[in-house]
């Protein structure tokens, strides 16, 4: 026992010269370099929440809803209901918003109403559409718009199905899918049937004045078209095409019952004239009209009802003048002829008006032999360039034969002109 109690003893004392020999050395050390405080242990950090700006509000949705900012998650209030929707920047989109407007929100000024028909009910097609922005596309504004097109520019109705046009129309709106053809043709008549439904309600009220005109086709078809013309609230003459169809033939029967028939399908019984040409025919379809229709306040018995165009009798005139002068009229049709056949000729012809010193802008055109004021304009534009047509006859024999005949013409005309 004793000796087991002196080992521990022993074992103690040691211990404590260890420790007093630790504590010595690390006082030397301390005077020798002065040491920094032993590093801490690192904690985790905790995580930090990154804020993220808010991104710009693209969509216009939100020009019907007002952020609230107290609220926790974010949420935005209805500007006319006052509902509040979810509405974090992150997490929610604005498909909600747009669903409340539309479908919930009855103080939405720019709301339908479910019995309200739409394009949707005739075709199928959604009414709106919204874009990659988000922004609503009013697909049956634009389809009539597109119908309206056709229409004023008389395009066919396939043009919407051309390469082009559906490239076009992708870069302009990419979320809009073309109609074809056949649907193009559907909203054109749809805009047929409104303008008419207007149109017959006008007629109602409106005493209006009709022309009319016949003629054959290149097919050897027969085609009349009929025009109203009235005088407007604003005191604006108006004119619409309101019959265009294939007659059987020109006999003033045929042409009186298809205009009696016209007549009774748009409701027109006010009727103050009708304007045609001078053909007998017409003469027999404005008594077969004035015997069938029954008109309301007549005017003076329709006894001024037939009204003869002035412009065809003013042709009429012109035409019968021409037949005097055809010969003289035939020669410079001729020479204008030779001078545009080819341009080796063409060019030939400009440098005799450079060599003459020719000053003027008009150039040769030839006439259309039906139209009476083409063959004015090729005769004014012929007599500028006599000189330069005698200088080419000089080396052309063929045109020289016809500047002859021209000149010799001219000679007696003017010979006639001093005899009287």
């Amino acid at each position: 026992m004793q000796a087991s109690t002196k080992e521990n003893q022993q074992t103690d004392d040691i211990e404590t010269n260890i420790d007093v020999t630790a504590e010595k050395n690390s006082s030397s050390k301390k005077t020798k370099s002065p040491l920094l405080p032993p590093p801490k242990k690192r904690q985790r950090a905790k995580p930090v929440e990154v804020v993220k700006k808010e991104s710009k509000n693209v969509s216009e949705v939100w020009g019907h809803f007002t952020r609230l900012p107290s609220s926790n998650p974010p949420r935005a209030a209805c500007n006319y209901c006052g509902s509040s929707y979810a509405a974090h920047p992150r997490y929610n989109g604005t498909t909600a918003l747009w669903a409340h407007l539309e479908n919930s929100c009855k103080k939405y000024p720019h709301r339908k109403e479910k019995s309200q028909k739409t394009m949707h009910d005739f075709t199928g097609v959604g009414v709106n559409q919204r874009d990659k922005k988000g922004n609503v596309l009013n697909v049956e504004e634009i389809r009539l718009s597109l119908a309206r097109m056709v229409i004023i520019d008389e395009l066919p109705f396939k043009f919407v199905e051309g390469e082009g046009f559906k490239a076009y129309s992708r870069a302009l709106e990419p979320s809009f899918e073309v109609p074809s053809r056949h649907t193009v043709a559907r909203d054109c008549m749809k805009i047929f049937i409104e303008e008419k439904r207007k149109l017959k309600k006008l007629f109602k009220s409106e005493r209006v004045c009709l022309t009319t005109d016949t003629w054959t086709s290149l097919q050897n078809l027969n085609y009349m078209c009929l025009t109203a013309h009235w005088i407007d609230s604003d005191w604006e003459l108006q004119k619409r095409i309101i019959n265009f169809c294939i007659v059987e033939n020109h006999k003033g029967e045929t042409i009186g019952k298809q205009i009696e028939e016209c007549l009774h399908e748009w409701g027109i019984d006010k009727v103050c004239t009708i304007t045609v040409d001078n053909a007998s025919s017409n003469d027999r379809a404005i008594a077969h009209l004035k015997k069938k229709c029954k008109w309301k306040d007549v005017i003076l018995n329709n006894d001024y009802m037939h009204m003869r165009c002035s412009a065809h009798i003013v042709n009429l005139i012109v035409k019968e003048g021409l037949e005097e002068q055809h010969e003289s009229i035939m020669r410079v049709r001729n020479a204008v002829k030779y001078v545009r056949s080819s341009p080796a000729r063409l060019k030939a012809f400009k440098r005799c008006v450079e060599k003459e010193k020719i000053d003027s802008k008009s150039l040769l055109c030839l006439d259309v032999e039906t139209r009476w004021n083409s063959t004015y304009l090729m005769l004014d534009a012929a007599e500028k360039f006599e000189k330069a047509f005698e200088r080419l006859g000089m080396k052309n024999k063929n045109l020289l034969n016809i500047l002859i005949v021209m000149n010799s013409i001219k000679m007696n005309a003017r010979e006639e002109k001093q005899s009287e």
